[in-house]
């Protein structure tokens, strides 16, 4: 294996691996530098494997409704074991399938702990000894991890961070989830569903807090119905385990502090970016104020040839984001190399996002409220599933559609969604917004029938007092 590349990416999440892939199609020589499994954390301990446990969450939701369905289903039961080995198989197969794309695109991929020891030089210590690469160019793509807090480390017993609660050592009976971001409401959900009592503790005074308001209040009243506990403006003061449990200081709204008992916690309040080993400091790389490294809108950092994309850099912390500015990253660096053209740079406000609770949360571009705040007049839009045939036929009527659109140009400030396969809705969405569309061609695009995307028509259709079937 040469020691000199062209590219040398450390990391080989959903940024890392895209980024390798898209320098081998442009010709560069490329390697990817992984400690532990290629794929990352999402391929392996996050977005894909989590999806699997509630899939089958999902599944066994709707074996309980067989009734309503004309359908019978006697003594249902969960196996959380073979859950997660079914889980953990889905991720085997798509750490497999990384592989065959490191081979099929000539990526050298080197197992170790990499560092960049200097400007175009990355040691890394493997099972084999230590080796030197070197590349003009670096992508560092060494995403993140779960945030502790200062008195509940995790330690895979009863403290439990995402990590631990994919591959649980027994089910919870009474679960506590402190965070109601995406992570921790899906975690709530999955839970829940499963059968634990789950109580939810946010800090701020609404759930999934960085959604549209009316999305938070929804998911708050359908949590609350299928049977959770959620207590916002909320915190978790104190928290001492035993082999029997968990007790847990819980202060509420009101500054009234009361002890609860729990079997287990799963910690979800943000994530750190893993930057401490890799020689940033020593580089004088720039870190953002919250320590993510700072990087302009082609993922450069303030040190020339090292580049950084994915959850290292500043959020939103989302795989998706991450591979789009694997793209970036490459394309830049291989335009100034004399191959192919500069790329476009991302608007964050184009970047959709999905919480896959129960319901499912799907969101793209400003809320309401921002919209407001940044001197928009703004017109919404609002359209329910109960007023949607296929969503009346799958039984799915819990949910709506929500636009909102600048008044005065048309433009398409935001959507936002609550209900089923909402996720797989968003990026319609999210394309118009690409395309800076306007009222007028979303108006004037047929929707087929009968599907859930007719809801997206009539939530336009409403913000200018055209709905049809409501």
């Amino acid at each position: 294996m040469a020691n000199t590349y062209d590219l040398i990416v450390l990391g080989s999440g959903p940024g890392g691996y895209v980024a390798a892939i898209r320098a081998s199609q442009l010709g560069l020589k490329t390697a990817i530098v992984e400690r532990e499994n290629l794929g990352g954390i999402c391929l392996n301990w996050g977005c894909i494997p989590t999806k699997a446990l509630l899939r089958s969450a999902e599944v066994f939701h709707n074996m309980k409704r067989a009734a309503d369905y004309g359908l019978a289903a006697e003594n249902i039961s969960a196996d959380i074991d073979a859950v997660v080995k079914r889980s953990r198989g889905v991720a085997k197969q798509l750490n497999q399938g990384v592989t065959h794309l490191m081979k099929k695109n000539k990526i050298d991929v080197i197992m170790g702990d990499g560092k960049i020891v200097e400007k175009g030089k990355v040691a890394v210590k493997g099972e084999k000894g230590e080796e030197e690469i070197s590349a003009k160019n670096i992508i560092i793509a060494t995403g993140a991890r779960a945030r502790d807090l200062p008195f509940a480390k995790a330690d895979g017993k009863r403290i439990w961070t995402y990590r631990h609660a994919m591959t649980p050592p027994e089910m919870p009976k009474k679960l506590l989830v402190i965070g109601s971001g995406a992570i921790g409401i899906e975690f709530a959900s999955f839970y829940n569903d499963m059968g634990a009592d789950v109580t939810v503790v946010e800090m701020m005074d609404r759930i999934v807090p960085v959604e549209d308001e009316e999305i938070s209040k929804f998911l708050e009243k359908s949590l609350k119905k299928q049977g959770m506990t959620i207590m916002t403006g909320a915190g978790v003061k104190n928290i001492e385990t035993s082999d029997k449990g968990v007790k847990a200081e819980i202060e509420d709204s009101n500054g009234k502090a009361q002890s609860h008992d729990f079997s287990h916690v799963i910690v979800a309040v943000g994530i750190q970016p893993n930057v401490e080993t890799i020689g940033l400091d020593e580089l004088g790389i720039e870190p953002d104020d919250r320590f993510h490294i700072k990087t302009d809108d082609m993922c450069r950092t303030n040190v020339e040839g090292i580049y950084a994309i994915g959850d290292v850099t500043g959020g939103p912390w989302l795989a998706h984001k991450a591979s789009h500015e694997g793209v970036i990253a490459v394309e830049a660096i291989a335009a100034d190399m004399g191959k192919g053209d500069r790329p476009h740079a991302m608007d964050p406000n184009n970047i959709p996002g999905c919480t896959y609770c129960h319901p499912q949360i799907a969101s793209v571009g400003l809320t309401e409220a921002k919209a407001k705040e940044a001197g928009h007049d703004v017109k919404t839009g609002n359209f329910p599933f109960i007023g949607n045939g296929k969503a009346i036929a799958l039984g799915e009527t819990e949910g709506f559609v929500k636009t909102v659109f600048d008044a005065k140009t048309g433009e398409l400030l935001g959507a936002h969604m609550i209900g089923a396969e909402v996720t797989e809705l968003i990026q319609g969405y999210t394309v118009g917004k690409t395309l800076e569309t306007t009222e007028t061609e979303l108006m004037n695009t047929v929707f087929p029938h009968p599907t859930l995307s007719e809801m997206m028509h009539e939530s336009v259709l409403d913000a200018y007092e055209r709905v049809l079937h409501m």
